[in-house]
């Protein structure tokens, strides 16, 4: 975390956390200023895109574990419904169903059905076909609560379950404990389901954000660092504002790095990043 020439010197500033289902076992935040770390534990951000990991737990959470074939396309977005605008299409005032009736958010594209499409779409028709249709904002994401315990504080700055969550990194880092420890039932499945993602090495594939020189795969709401040079195995949901989650190949241990950027197409700096720290926490040697 502390070198200023391998991939993690980009990303900074930021704050990290490791753990595992016991608690956090080290953190700290880079790159203080004027004498104050710019992210804490306790800093609440948009977290953009790890909002969909959260969506997708509450749904195998409320179906007691056992998804349908309808659920398994929705959350690993093959379901057709591709046309989401992610930015600027949606307002805190609206409810789920309001947000999907704007622009092509709605949109069914049947080219796209069955094959990956990475966006905000599916999982919006998901929650309006599960019933939350009418719920703005906050009745969202009290709804989400319900599932994923009252002990994990997150709101939504807008309506969308794929990416409208603010919460701070010990309460992000308080799920993740709980998918470790097997207290969600998403702990059991994660990496299941996982479908090829890169257009570059597979037809079923049609829109990725991840690397386009790598192969990563997708599960349920969340990425499988599958690709067979450069990955480790770990399973994240990486945000557009470099919010990067993490729960490591063997299950044994979490991660955290929490920071906000403005810069478009970075987030996923912040995967590599994560690489490199887990590295680092399993060797025990700098990278």
């Amino acid at each position: 975390m502390a070198s200023t020439v391998n991939a993690c010197q980009a990303v900074k500033p930021f704050y990290w956390d490791i753990g595992d289902p016991s608690g956090s076992l080290a953190s700290g935040s880079t790159d203080a200023t004027s004498g104050n770390p710019t992210y804490t534990a306790s800093s609440t951000m948009a977290i953009a895109s790890a909002s969909k990991w959260l969506y997708a737990a509450y749904a195998v959470q409320k179906r007691g574990g056992v998804l349908t074939a309808s659920d398994v396309k929705f959350l690993t977005f093959q379901s057709g419904y591709s046309g989401f605008d992610s930015f600027g299409s949606c307002t805190a005032d609206q409810t789920v169903d309001e947000c999907l009736a704007a622009g092509r958010n709605g949109s069914y594209f049947p080219a796209t059905d069955g094959k990956f499409v990475y966006g905000g779409g599916h999982m919006q028709k998901h929650a309006s076909l599960d019933g939350l249709g009418a719920l703005g904002s906050a009745a969202l994401a009290s709804e989400l609560r319900t599932q994923l315990g009252s002990d994990v504080m997150l709101g939504f700055s807008q309506p969308q379950p794929a990416g409208g969550v603010f919460t701070t990194p010990a309460d992000y880092s308080r799920f993740l404990r709980k998918l470790l420890g097997k207290q969600l039932k998403m702990g059991t499945l994660l990496g299941a389901h996982a479908v090829c993602t890169n257009p570059a090495t597979c037809a079923s594939a049609i829109s990725t954000p991840a690397p386009p020189n790598e192969s990563w795969q997708y599960s349920l709401g969340h990425w499988v660092d599958s690709d067979p040079v450069a990955g480790d195995g770990a399973f994240s949901s990486t945000g557009a504002f470099g919010f990067h989650p993490w729960i490591d190949a063997s299950q044994s241990f979490y991660g955290v790095l929490a920071r906000r950027t403005t810069l478009p197409g970075t987030g996923f700096d912040s995967a590599i990043c994560g690489r490199l720290i887990r590295r680092a926490w399993a060797t025990g040697a700098s990278q």
